[in-house]
C-alpha cells in the first residue's frame, strides 16, 4: 500500500506457498522468503529462499533457492544455493545491495562467510572477515563493522577499524562463566551501543568507547528488575539515534526525539487500550507513521496515522476473528518462593468470573533459559481461560530476562529448585484464592514437558493431571541421542555440563530428577505427546517413559508424524487441543 494513494498493490504471491518475511532494500525495491505454513516439520524439504522485485512488481529476481533439489532455471541470472540466508540490508540510499551469510563447517566448528549481494544483477562479493565468524553487523554506511566468532567455549567480539582496516577484539569471554556483551547498533560516526550487564544484575544499553576500548559506567537505558530485551531505533534523515525499543512487564518506546515524544503521546491517548509501537520513515517526510497497536487481549492491528489530520486509517488485524472484547487480561506478578528469591509470573483470570476458587492450569515454559512470560496475547492462555481456567506462567529461577541472579540460580537445577519454584507458584495461587486445591492441572511442552512430568511424580497430591509435549524425559538422552540437532555443538559440549549438570560428576542426581527413572511413581492422568520428526527432543524421549510408566498409569500417548517440536499443521493443532480440553473435563472440570 503507498502512502500517496493508498490502494494496496499485490506485488508477490503464490498459490501453495506464503511470503513469510520481507525487507526493503531502499524506497523503491525489497527482498522476501517463501514457506507453506500449512506443512509440518517432516513435510518441509525446502527453505524459504530469497526473492527480490520491485515496488510496482518490475525486477523480479530469485536470489537463493528453496531448495537443494533447484538449479537455475537457464538464465544468466545465478541463484545461491539453500546454505545461504539473508542478514541485512545495506543501509545506503538507493543502493540495490543486500547482505546474507553463507553457512559453513560443521556443528563442532560452525563457521560463515558474508556476502554482499546485488538484487538486480545478481553480482555476489564475499566480504573479508575473521575467522570463526558465526554472525556480523554492518553500520549506518553498509560496511562491515563488527564479527562475532566462536571457537570451543569462548566468543569474541571482534571490530574492523575504519582507518587501519585491521580486526581487533573488544571482548572474548566464556557465556557459560560471564556475560560478556552484544552489539546492537554502531553509527556511521563509528558509535557503538550494546547490551551488556557491566557489573549489574540487569542489562541494559551501553556505549561501548571504540578508543578506550570499555564500556561507558552509565546506560543509556536499563529497566529495573527487567533485563533489556529490544531495539534501537536510528534515524538515516537525522544521522543519529532517536529511540530504544524495550520490554518489562510489558511493551515501551523510550524516544530521544522531542518529535517522536509528542507523536507516542498523541497516538497513545487516541489508542490507550493498547501498546502502540510506532515506526516513522527513516528517510522523507514524516507524513504516515505505522502503528502496530496490541495488547494480552489483541492479538494486533496496524494502522497508518496521518500527522497531519492525525486521522487514523486501518491497515489490517493480525487475527480478525478474535474479538478482544471475550478475552481475558493477564496481569504480572511477582511470587516469593521457599528461600525468600521472588519469581516473576502471569496470571491470567478467565473472564466473567468471580476470580476465586476456578480451576487452573500452570503452563510452565520451554528453554528453560529463555524468557517465558510476555505482556501479549496468547493463544493456548486464551483457549484455556475461555474453557473458565486460570492460568499461571510462572518464570521460574533459570529464566532469562530478569537478571543474572534469577537466571544462575537455576543452573544444575533441573528437577529440584527450578522445579520448587513452580510449585511454590502453583500454592501461591492457592493461598491467594485463585485456585481450587482439587482442580489443579501441570502442563508445558519441551523443557515445560519435563517440568509437568517431575511435578506429577514430586507433587502427585498438588496435581490431579498433566498434559507434556515433545517433553524431555531423561536429561542424559539430551547427550546421548546423537540425532538430536544439539549434538556435537558448543552447547553440548560446554553450555549444557555447566548449566544443565555434568553426566559423570551429576550422575546421582540425573537419576534422581530424570523422569523416566522415576516413571513408576507417576499416579495421575497424563497426556503425552511428540512429533515423530523432532531432531530437538526426539520421540524416544517418549517411548521410553511410556514404557517404563506403571501398568496402572492413565497415559494419553499422542504421535503426530508430519510434526518437530511442537505442531505446525492447523488439523493438529485443532486434534490436539480439542484432546486437552477433552481431558481437562474429566479430570479438573470447571463447577
Amino acid at each position: 500500500m503507498e502512502t500517496n494513494n493508498l490502494i494496496p498493490k499485490v506485488i508477490a504471491h503464490y498459490e501453495k506457498t506464503d511470503v513469510v518475511f520481507f525487507h526493503w532494500v531502499n524506497n523503491k525495491r525489497l527482498v522476501f522468503g517463501v514457506g507453506d505454513r500449512t506443512l509440518g516439520d517432516a513435510e518441509v524439504q525446502t527453505g524459504n529462499g530469497l526473492f527480490a522485485v520491485n515496488k510496482d512488481g518490475s525486477e523480479f529476481r530469485q536470489l537463493i533457492e528453496t531448495s537443494a533439489a533447484l538449479s537455475s532455471d537457464g538464465s544468466k541470472f545465478r541463484v545461491l544455493n539453500i546454505r545461504h540466508h539473508f542478514s541485512d540490508v545495506s543501509h545506503v540510499e538507493n543502493s540495490d545491495s543486500i547482505f546474507v551469510i553463507r553457512n559453513a563447517g560443521t556443528r563442532k566448528t560452525p563457521s560463515a562467510t558474508l556476502i554482499k549481494l546485488n538484487t538486480i544483477d545478481g553480482l555476489a562479493e564475499a566480504i573479508p572477515g575473521p575467522a570463526n565468524a558465526s554472525n556480523f553487523m554492518i553500520d549506518q554506511s553498509g560496511e562491515l563493522r563488527i564479527a562475532i566468532t566462536s571457537k570451543e567455549n569462548l566468543t569474541n567480539v571482534q571490530y574492523r577499524d575504519p582507518q587501519s582496516n585491521q580486526w581487533r577484539s573488544l571482548i572474548e569471554f566464556d557465556p557459560t562463566k560471564e556475560s560478556g556483551f552484544t552489539p546492537q547498533l554502531i553509527t556511521p560516526d563509528g558509535q557503538l551501543y550494546v547490551n551488556a550487564t557491566n557489573g549489574e544484575n540487569n542489562s541494559g544499553i551501553y556505549r561501548f568507547d571504540l578508543e578506550k576500548n570499555r564500556l561507558d559506567p552509565t546506560p543509556l537505558i536499563s529497566t529495573k528488575d527487567f533485563d533489556f530485551s529490544g531495539n534501537l531505533v536510528y534515524s538515516k534523515k537525522q544521522d543519529k539515534l532517536i529511540g530504544i525499543r524495550y520490554e518489562s512487564d510489558a511493551y515501551g518506546t523510550l524516544w530521544l526525539s522531542p518529535y517522536m515524544v509528542e507523536l507516542q503521546k498523541t497516538i497513545d491517548a487516541a489508542l490507550p487500550n493498547t501498546t502502540n509501537i510506532v515506526s516513522v520513515p527513516s528517510r522523507g517526510e514524516n507524513s504516515f507513521a505505522l502503528v502496530h497497536a496490541f495488547s494480552d487481549v489483541n492479538p494486533g492491528t496496524y494502522l497508518l496515522f496521518n500527522t497531519k489530520s492525525k486521522k487514523f486509517i486501518p491497515i489490517g488485524d493480525t487475527r480478525p476473528s478474535i474479538d478482544s472484547k471475550a478475552m481475558s487480561y493477564k496481569d504480572f506478578v511477582r511470587i516469593k518462593v521457599r528461600d525468600g528469591m521472588e519469581i516473576p509470573a502471569y496470571l491470567t483470570i478467565p473472564k466473567n468470573t468471580s476470580g476465586k476458587n476456578l480451576p487452573m492450569v500452570v503452563m510452565v515454559h520451554g528453554g528453560p533459559y529463555v524468557r517465558g512470560g510476555h505482556w501479549n496475547w496468547n493463544p493456548e492462555t486464551q483457549f484455556l481461560a475461555s474453557r473458565g481456567y486460570v492460568v499461571l506462567e510462572p518464570d521460574f529461577r533459570g529464566s532469562t530476562g530478569y537478571g543474572s541472579q534469577l537466571f544462575k540460580a537455576g543452573w544444575k537445577q533441573w528437577g529440584l529448585a527450578m522445579q520448587d519454584d513452580i510449585t511454590d507458584a502453583t500454592k501461591w495461587a492457592i493461598a491467594q484464592g485463585y485456585a481450587d486445591p482439587n482442580r489443579i492441572c501441570i502442563a508445558g511442552a519441551s523443557y515445560g514437558g519435563y517440568a509437568t512430568l517431575m511435578g506429577l511424580i514430586k507433587e502427585p497430591d498438588l496435581y490431579r493431571c498433566g498434559i507434556s509435549w515433545v517433553g524431555v524425559t531423561d536429561i542424559n538422552y539430551l547427550f546421548d541421542v546423537t540425532w538430536s540437532d544439539t549434538a556435537g555443538t558448543a552447547w553440548s559440549r560446554y553450555g549444557m555440563p555447566a548449566m544443565v549438570g555434568d553426566q559423570v560428576k551429576d550422575a546421582e542426581q540425573f537419576k534422581a530428577t530424570s523422569p523416566v527413572v522415576q516413571a513408576q511413581r507417576l499416579k495421575r492422568p497424563l497426556i503425552l505427546a511428540y512429533g515423530a520428526a523432532d531432531v530437538r527432543v526426539p520421540v524416544v524421549h517418549g517411548e521410553r517413559f511410556l514404557k517404563a510408566a506403571p501398568d496402572t498409569a492413565k497415559i494419553e500417548w499422542i504421535t503426530y508424524a508430519e510434526e518437530g517440536h511442537g505442531w505446525r499443521k492447523l488439523k493438529n493443532n485443532v486434534d490436539f487441543w480439542t484432546r486437552v480440553e477433552k481431558f481437562l473435563q474429566e479430570n479438573t472440570a470447571p463447577k
